[in-house]
């Protein structure tokens, strides 16, 4: 486990450490498909780290004028991703000035995630994160790499990025769906240890930002 340094500013004993905003977005896509689960990662997080992250789960567009007190964005969806010549202006400002955005597969974004992306850096590709990254050990131990929730395809999980330098702009996890493993357990009825395995990966990602 790597030891985690509380950024500048903020003290675990005054202060709550900022969780995931969810981005809605244009193109018909879900974006707001199963709700809560941000809040549910969020008193995860909390319980097992013993850090005081906001419970709550925000709901932000790219043109907000408040974007920049959200400095981590979560992104899912089954259907089209699309942003506006605004929103993709806005987002690369965002991520290059130390904001950080996670986005999951929920099976059927992938193709315009990953264009729409392309419109924010087109300079820019996702590469494949070895499991010798600390992402994977963030908190959790993951030596394995990230775990499968539900099999969309039959690959394996995969853990991409848009770097600059060695920190993460952009994270994106494909094929495995790790988000809906922190839905309610009536939800999607997954088994235990799979929901377990999501949220402490999800612990890992919410982590991720603080050690860059």
């Amino acid at each position: 486990m790597v030891l985690l340094s509380i950024p500048a500013g903020l003290s675990a004993a005054a202060s709550e450490l900022p969780g995931f905003a969810r981005v809605s977005y244009g193109g018909g896509g879900d974006w707001y498909n199963d709700p809560g689960i941000l809040q549910n990662l969020h008193r995860y997080a909390q319980k097992r780290t013993g850090f005081p992250f906001d419970i709550q789960e925000p709901v932000v567009r790219l043109t907000d004028p408040d974007l920049a007190e959200h400095p981590f964005l979560y992104l899912t969806g089954h259907g089209d991703v699309r942003f506006s010549d605004e929103e993709i202006s806005r987002l690369r400002a965002f991520l290059l000035g130390g904001g950080f955005l996670y986005a999951d597969d929920d099976f059927g974004m992938d193709e315009s995630f990953r264009r729409e992306m392309k419109k924010v850096f087109p300079e820019k590709s996702f590469v494949e994160l070895p499991k010798s990254h600390k992402l994977f050990s963030a908190w959790f131990d993951f030596p394995d790499g990230a775990p499968k929730i539900h099999k969309h395809h039959s690959g394996p999980p995969r853990v991409l990025a848009l770097m600059e330098g060695p920190r993460i702009l952009a994270l994106y996890t494909f094929d495995t769906n790790i988000s809906d493993g922190w839905a309610d357990p009536e939800v999607h009825q997954d088994p235990p240890a799979a929901r377990e395995a999501a949220l402490k990966f999800g612990v890992n990602i919410l982590m991720l930002p603080f050690l860059e």
